[in-house]
């Protein structure tokens, strides 16, 4: 282990091993250790006894639940934008090639105490219960503004310098209610809260056109993808990804100490006595605990059923957004649902999870809105956790250290990240501009 490295990447959660095989391959020598003897940390994949033991201690699983190896638990589930960062990560480091993935089935909003389909076009707008008939009509017209625009071509924009006017302004000029707004920015662009709307309106309508080009893509219910068996495949595709670069793997490895010089400067990580050097570490919070303070706690459900989440067209696979307002709430509340359709439980079984960031310190209370649109559960676990940002200065540490996992369903928070984190490390943007079509031909199974 005595060798010097150029990064060492500490914990195999996903932005770790992502950032550990964008490094590899931009020619970086890289030594990825774990202090685990599993990939992933916190967002690790659990069959059915890991999960009892987790979260049941010595007791064992019913056997009506089935199989234990045939469940896989995403312990932080988030489903793929099929046009989003991720998949052009996926892509542009090749990693596809060891992932099957396969569409999600419904995309659905929470609104007046009910679930909707999420209206993605001016097609769905007109179609869409969740307005009256005007309110349908001034939707259309939004949708088509945003679909038709293109940033470089000016007559696009009827007039409107996006880079100046706020999203607020922009839907006012539609005269859009505020229901409308509600599933609109946050079901469709993703926002977690309502700070978009005095933000320039760029970001909101680009993250629009995501949405309604990935819903395209595969012709399904929903814009997003995941991976058969689940997202435990995803630090493994990674690391195999590294070793082909030349990349050392090191599970198991108790004590991961990073070592700093005279001047702060990290400079290396001894684990069992033997310390390997390096230029810069990267890692998840839990291994520089002091380079870090706590800005949350998400709080979650996770929930075994028999059957698809009701009022979801029998989706096997759905994410459920429901919006602060909706609930009364400052964070939205995700519900995310997959099955045996994707390999992460036996056949007739629905892994459910309910997700928000904590306001309150009793979870059960807080999650029953998301809860309560579940129907009849076999089994539910409750669990939080503590949310960390780093709080260090990179150049003078050389420590990058990740963000902690947030609530959402979807990883569009995830790979900004990500992004952010290879940028900060390498000195220059990630170069997304691939051909997506790579990504595809064993989604549309």
């Amino acid at each position: 282990m005595d060798e010097e490295y150029d990064v060492i990447v500490l914990g195999t959660g996903l932005k770790e091993c992502i950032l550990s095989g964008l490094l590899s391959v931009d020619g970086l020598k890289v030594l990825h250790m774990d202090r685990n003897d599993y990939y992933g940390g916190a967002s690790t994949s659990l069959n059915l006894n890991q999960l009892w033991k987790r979260f049941r201690g010595d007791d064992k699983p019913p056997e009506s639940l089935g199989s234990n190896r045939e469940y896989n638990v995403d312990m932080i589930p988030k489903f793929m934008m099929a046009n989003g960062g991720l998949v052009r990560v996926l892509i542009h480091t090749d990693v596809t090639k060891y992932l099957n993935f396969k569409a999600v089935d419904g995309s659905f909003v929470y609104n007046k105490k009910k679930i909707y389909k999420v209206p993605a076009t001016d097609v769905e707008a007109l179609k869409s219960p969740l307005m009256g008939l005007f309110e349908k009509r001034r939707a259309r017209k939004f949708f088509i503004y945003v679909q038709d625009f293109e940033e470089n071509d000016p007559k696009s924009h009827e007039g409107l310098d996006l880079n100046k006017v706020t999203a607020r302004e922009v839907i006012t000029k539609y005269g859009l209610e505020d229901d409308t707004i509600d599933f609109i920015g946050h079901a469709l662009a993703l926002h977690i809260d309502d700070s978009y709307l005095d933000e320039p309106a760029m970001e909101f309508v680009k993250k629009m056109k995501l949405y309604a080009e990935s819903l395209a893509r595969f012709e399904g219910g929903s814009p997003y993808i995941y991976p058969l068996y689940g997202l435990g495949e995803l630090p493994q595709a990674f690391a195999r990804l590294s070793a082909v670069y030349g990349g050392t793997y090191m599970l198991n490895k108790p004590e991961c100490q990073v070592k700093f010089d005279d001047n702060g400067n990290a400079i290396g990580v001894t684990s069992e006595g033997e310390t390997a050097k390096c230029k810069k570490v990267v890692c998840d919070p839990s291994y520089l605990p002091d380079k870090v303070r706590k800005v949350g706690k998400v709080a979650r459900a996770i929930c075994i059923m028999s059957h698809p989440i009701p009022d979801t067209n029998d989706s096997h696979s759905v994410q459920v957004i429901l919006p602060q307002k909706q609930l009364g709430r400052k964070s939205d509340m995700y519900l995310f649902c997959c099955s045996y359709a994707h390999n992460v439980a036996p056949k007739g079984k629905f892994i459910a999870f309910v997700s928000t960031e904590a306001e309150t310190d009793d979870p059960q209370v807080e999650l029953k809105p998301g809860i309560d649109l579940l129907g009849p559960l076999d089994e539910i676990f409750y669990d939080t956790y503590d949310r960390y940002v780093p709080t260090n200065d990179h150049q003078a540490d050389s420590c990058y250290i990740s963000s902690s996992y947030d609530a959402t369903t979807h990883f569009e928070s995830t790979v900004q990240d990500v992004l952010a984190m290879y940028t900060k490390i390498t000195g220059k943007a990630l170069d997304l501009s691939v051909d997506l079509s790579a990504a595809s031909a064993t989604a549309e199974e």
